[in-house]
């Protein structure tokens, strides 16, 4: 029996607990699909005709359900199995994605078809992602969440800079049906790893419909999260709007085209592996103040573009915003899965998505709105300072300095584990 110490603390790895192991296998193995995806899917579109108007209604349709059924996927991540769930939805998505190469490889696809597929990975990812954040807090002890979150981000930061040339050699060589292919297998084998953890449900009470509204009145109740929440809106449709859509014109227009981005691209990804090894090794006390202040690093290159300065600087900012936002995913996964009650994980962790997805097309609206009566450097710099601002603002919210590390709450009340 595990029991508190009462020396220095220590921190087990989470690696020594098989089902762990097991869940930490299925994220790498359908990391590594889902990160030829995008590639695949544009080139999908491409292949059939389509241009960047089709690709962009693919792309919406693929985010219109998550959206939608994200919150019924946090009632049903409450109320039943976690781990049947996760399978459910990797199934889901297996047959989506396999559908879709069957579909590319026959020369039968259409925006159309290709569409409705995106549009059932969407479904799926509106029950797995509830479902996943709950996952881990109920795998591995208080004291092992911040290296398990770590560990999870590992391969996901790791197939970021590999897979997506991977990819584009599948694509190049084969087409995009082989790559959506192996997308749909790794789905399926990760499912198949998922089914061996047999996780029980929380214990739900009250009807559906009465679980939501509890959970939105638990929302509410906790400033520090709907704070959190709305803070980071803010910064994901600036870092989106900046980064994403004006960052390669600007790389265009100012630091040689495709080439500098890809260096830029490639010097954030390497910020993110080395986040998460700063997150397995350094475990700060003040998780959510902690989550705040490294999100705020996603200011950097936005501000660095914006301002006309060298591209080396420009790589050094996306190297900081990179380890800035791991650090700051791991920490606020961590606070969010000690200081939220196991049975309303779920539930709070589809209202913090909703709000945060949803700042994808208004950051993209606003952007496209703001550089088309201004100079796109202008936008970066006024991306850059929503940022910065929206972190600021929320560092002044008191109850971000009470959210940190300690025990795992158990229905309002702390708990340490046995």
């Amino acid at each position: 029996m595990k029991t508190k110490s009462t020396a220095t603390p220590t921190h087990p790895s989470p690696l020594r607990v098989a089902a762990f192991r097991r869940f930490l296998a299925a994220n790498l193995v359908s990391a590594s699909g889902t990160a030829m995806a995008p590639l695949a899917l544009a080139y999908a579109v491409i292949g059939e005709g389509g241009g960047a108007g089709s690709l962009g209604a693919v792309l919406a349709v693929n985010t219109v359900p998550t959206i939608a059924f994200l919150l019924l996927g946090g009632v049903l991540a409450d109320r039943l199995s976690r781990s049947r769930i996760l399978f459910w939805g990797n199934l889901l998505a297996a047959l989506a994605q396999g559908t879709l190469a069957a579909l590319v490889a026959g020369g039968w696809a259409t925006t159309a078809t290709i569409a409705a597929c995106g549009f059932a990975s969407g479904v799926a990812t509106a029950f797995v992602a509830p479902a996943a954040q709950g996952v881990v807090a109920q795998l591995v002890p208080a004291e092992q969440l911040q290296r398990a979150n770590a560990l999870l981000r590992l391969p996901t930061n790791a197939v970021r800079v590999l897979a997506p040339v991977a990819g584009g050699l599948i694509v190049g060589f084969s087409g995009a049906s082989w790559a959506l292919a192996w997308d749909a297998l790794t789905f399926a084998a990760a499912a198949l790893l998922i089914r061996g953890l047999r996780l029980d449900a929380p214990v739900g009470v009250g009807s559906a419909l009465a679980d939501l509204r509890a959970g939105w009145s638990g929302f509410w109740s906790r400033t520090w999260l709907w704070t959190y929440t709305a803070a980071g809106c803010a910064v994901v449709a600036g870092w989106l709007a900046g980064f994403q859509l004006l960052g390669p014109v600007v790389a265009a227009e100012h630091y040689g085209g495709a080439r500098a981005w890809g260096l830029v691209q490639g010097a954030f990804a390497c910020g993110l592996l080395a986040g998460t090894v700063v997150c397995l090794r350094w475990h700060p006390y003040r998780l959510l103040a902690v989550a705040v202040v490294a999100s705020s690093a996603l200011s950097l290159p936005l501000a660095a573009m914006g301002f006309g300065l060298a591209l080396p600087w420009v790589l050094l900012g996306a190297l900081l915003a990179g380890v800035g936002l791991d650090v700051g995913i791991v920490s606020w996964s961590t606070a969010f899965q000690q200081h939220v009650p196991e049975g309303e994980l779920g539930r709070m962790g589809a209202i913090n998505g909703v709000g945060e997805r949803l700042a994808v097309p208004l950051g993209y609206l606003v952007a496209g709105v703001a550089s088309g009566g201004g100079s796109d450097r202008g936008v970066l710099v006024g991306g850059a300072g929503v940022v910065l601002g929206a972190s600021v603002v929320n560092l002044g919210v008191r109850d971000v300095y009470r959210v940190n590390r300690g025990a795992r709450v158990f229905h309002g009340t702390p708990k340490e584990p046995s």
